[in-house]
């Protein structure tokens, strides 16, 4: 690695490239445009365009920072034969067997691997297994560039930690895990990011370690929320009300607060099955991590039935029911509908007859009938309906007044399934409605 590598990134005599513009690139375009020469590098030209008018601001609020950085947005490739430090921020989603889809993670290693001169730096930010870095995409770049690897370029692996909508943890406020072949290259690679992040670096021993700490941080959320759904459950077959129960065990100082609901979205319901992917490959079954990922995908299920059985036994429930769904993204406050576990409540629902819609004035209609080729309909069309589903704990459906809301359903004494908890239980029912909680 020559000396002046760090230097001549610094004098903006070579390029910073990010491949893959979303919710890990955007930010990363941003912060580094403001000490560094960037390049935006993606395959969608429309998301392109998008970022360059300024679009979804409120969605990626970084945009607007983009008036004050040094940056290039491209859709060819050949312009980043420009750059020498590369960051690969795509996604590594599941296939349909729940095993790692790496699709996106080997065309962009492709891409960069044919267009990175000597002397590169190519850094991974996708949530991988531990090993995929060096196992697959160290030969990869060999392969499409003709390099030899630890001679002619080096990689490194700083995972991502965003949180989208997350405006305390974000990509400056939180800690960045770096890792690299050899001292140089983490030299290098701190150096960069120390600019943008003032939480700090962690400097992790080895790409290995880096890969493997990623992967587990979302193994242990969904195996929290897991214990809670398995509570939650089984408080159901009890009797108890679950809420209560986690408010007072929460007064114990070292409790720790989770709640249950359904896991869905590009990271905890995806994760974990990167790490049994690897551990099955080497011999070894993992049963906790798998049990929890049953626990939590089938969560959909059990709130199906048990809004089944609730409007079922109702003695006002007559003819075809009319559901109405109150979100689809798979968390509170975003757009984001990748791996949204409502969908998988809608389809249950679904089979059994109900006429179900879903109304969510936070997601993207256009998407969500892109991605699901469902068509969302609007608050005004919301009418003479037995029960609402409050799936996602939006602030706008908090904001909802509960007695004119009673006026759009058929039955003086309505159903509201809260499955997150959202409304107070005694006002809810003090207005008239019959109410479920998870």
């Amino acid at each position: 690695m020559p000396k002046n590598f760090y230097k001549d990134i610094e004098n903006k005599k070579k390029s910073i490239a990010v491949v893959g513009l979303g919710y890990v690139g955007i930010p990363l375009l941003v912060k580094l445009g403001k000490y560094f020469k960037t390049i935006g590098f993606d395959i969608d030209k429309n998301k392109l365009e998008n970022i360059k008018n300024g679009e979804n601001l409120e969605e990626f609020p970084e945009l607007d920072g983009l008036k004050n950085v040094d940056y290039v947005l491209t859709t060819d490739e050949k312009i980043l034969k420009t750059a020498s430090f590369f960051i690969i921020t795509v996604p590594t989603p599941i296939n349909s067997h729940n095993d790692p889809d790496l699709t996106s993670v080997i065309n962009a290693t492709k891409i960069v691997g044919r267009n990175m001169p000597g002397n590169s730096i190519v850094v991974y930010e996708s949530t991988v297994y531990p090993g995929l870095t060096e196992e697959i995409c160290v030969p990869l770049l060999e392969e499409q560039s003709g390099l030899k690897n630890k001679i002619d370029f080096w990689v490194g692996y700083s995972p991502e930690r965003i949180n989208p909508g997350d405006k305390v943890h974000t990509l400056e406020n939180i800690v960045k895990v770096i890792s690299a072949q050899d001292k140089t290259t983490l030299e290098i690679i701190e150096n960069i990011y120390s600019k943008i992040v003032k939480a700090g670096v962690y400097k992790a021993e080895s790409i290995k370690v880096a890969e493997a700490a990623k992967v587990i941080e979302n193994i242990q959320r969904d195996l929290n929320i897991a214990l809670v759904n398995e509570l939650a459950i089984l408080f159901s077959k009890l009797g108890i009300d679950s809420t209560q129960v986690f408010n007072a065990a929460k007064t114990k100082w070292n409790f720790l607060d989770f709640r249950p609901g359904l896991v869905g979205g590009h990271c905890i319901g995806v994760d974990p099955f990167y790490l049994t992917y690897k551990a099955k490959e080497i011999g070894y079954h993992p049963e906790i991590i798998l049990a929890g990922r049953r626990i939590n995908d089938g969560m959909s299920h059990f709130i199906g039935d048990e809004i089944l059985k609730n409007l079922l036994i109702s003695s006002e429930t007559k003819g075809r029911l009319k559901i109405i769904l109150f979100g689809v993204t798979f968390k509170e406050n975003i757009k984001d509908i990748r791996n949204s576990k409502i969908i998988d409540l809608y389809n249950y629902l679904r089979q059994y007859g109900i006429d179900i819609e879903i109304y969510d004035p936070i997601a993207d209609c256009s998407e969500v009938y892109s991605v699901y080729n469902i068509k969302m309909i609007e608050y005004k069309d919301i009418n003479d309906i037995d029960a609402a589903i409050f799936c996602v704990a939006h602030d706008c459906f908090k904001q909802i007044n509960l007695a004119d809301f009673k006026s759009n359903f058929k039955n003086k004494n309505p159903y509201i399934f809260d499955i997150k908890g959202i409304f107070d239980k005694k006002i809810v029912e003090d207005t008239g409605f019959r109410y479920w909680r998870l």
